[in-house]
């Protein structure tokens, strides 16, 4: 089989661990008799620098010619001073909008080697993590009208949250999908005791729940649901909120976990297509210095496999060596406990690559 993989690396971190995810999908291509084709896309940053623009239109072009997107990270203080229109954030979101990826799948999963790193105290690890997080990406006060105006000789800003019927269906439609995968349950996070869009949302999912009577469907305030990821966070299953909501619920989910740089995300739309990338950021304090955890975009790589490329056994063993290296005691700097010897990232992704194995 032969698939086009689009490669953004991005700034900071994002050379070193996206050149270590490819290493991982070398050995599976070797493994299984694929082939990968790469193309390196410019975005974020180090566009801005190279072309005056977070993501050209011929790199957007390359990104859609693609079989699926496989992103490090993008944006740093270095362009803190770059107008907010052309920030290397605004590269990952004109990026998602031009892919029409709608859907942003996070799995909040703790892997047992590293139970001793999470936050939460050992009673609620030993309940287990393990959910998911189907966040809406492409709507929501993200993409709303933003303004800043003189009144009454005060400034004010004013950030419009909207979303329409058929946004929430679709991205309501993809967690139950997701939630028939798993144990069935779905919890849906709002806030319709005060938001318009939320009562709305509340409204749609319940309508939509009728085509999935065999998945249970629950309702969440969005700050109860904050409380409840640390105190009891084996109650979830799936989770399916908004975008605002979905990014601030999905970085304090991974944090429960024991560490950012071990979770992986896609973002999906229609026809299969999607992004793949880790969930943290460019991390430019250590860029350059082969400290970075490359676990996050590999599992995101095993993420594309299963989603975009049609292959479920060769992403089963992608996770089963990260799951092995992990066993063997190996650790980056970020999941190693104090006095604990950490590798490189460079060494994590080389062993990991040496456990791929084709059954």
């Amino acid at each position: 089989m032969e698939k086009n993989i689009a490669l953004i690396p991005g700034d900071g971190i994002g050379p070193e661990i996206v050149r270590e995810a490819v290493h991982v999908l070398d050995r599976v291509a070797e493994s299984f008799r694929h082939t990968f084709h790469y193309e390196e896309v410019s975005m974020g940053g180090c566009a801005i620098d190279r072309y005056g623009s977070s993501l050209p239109d011929d790199m957007l072009a390359k990104a859609k010619a693609a079989d699926a997107v496989l992103l490090g990270a993008v944006g740093g203080p270095k362009w803190d001073h770059v107008p907010k229109e052309n920030r290397p954030e605004r590269g990952l979101l004109r990026l998602r909008a031009g892919l029409g990826l709608y859907a942003n799948i996070r799995p909040a999963r703790i892997f047992p080697q590293l139970a001793p790193s999470s936050p939460l105290r050992s009673d609620i690890v030993r309940q287990g993590i393990d959910f998911v997080i189907v966040r809406e990406l492409i709507g929501g006060v993200y993409f709303g009208e933003h303004r800043t105006e003189e009144r009454d000789g005060q400034r004010v800003a004013t950030d419009v949250m909207s979303y329409s019927e058929e946004e929430i269906r679709r991205i309501a439609r993809s967690a139950f999908e997701t939630a028939q995968k798993r144990s069935r349950r779905l919890c849906s996070v709002d806030k319709a005791n005060v938001l318009d869009t939320s009562r709305l949302w509340r409204k749609t999912v319940e309508e939509v729940a009728q085509d999935y009577p065999d998945v249970t469907l629950s309702h969440m305030y969005v700050d109860n649901c904050a409380m409840q990821i640390v105190k009891n966070p084996a109650q979830f299953d799936v989770i399916v909120t908004e975008n605002m909501f979905g990014d601030i619920l999905s970085d304090e989910a991974s944090m429960i976990t024991g560490s950012i740089g071990m979770i992986p995300s896609a973002s999906l739309g229609n026809g299969g297509r999607g992004l793949y990338e880790p969930i943290h950021g460019s991390a430019p304090d250590i860029a350059g210095q082969d400290k970075a955890n490359p676990i996050g975009t590999i599992l995101s790589a095993a993420m594309m496999l299963r989603y975009s490329l049609g292959m479920p056994k060769e992403a089963d063993a992608v996770e089963q060596a990260v799951n092995t290296v992990l066993e063997k005691g190996c650790r980056c700097a970020d999941i190693a406990a104090p006095g604990e010897a950490a590798i490189s990232c460079q060494r994590t992704g080389a062993l990991i690559a040496q456990e791929i194995k084709a059954n």
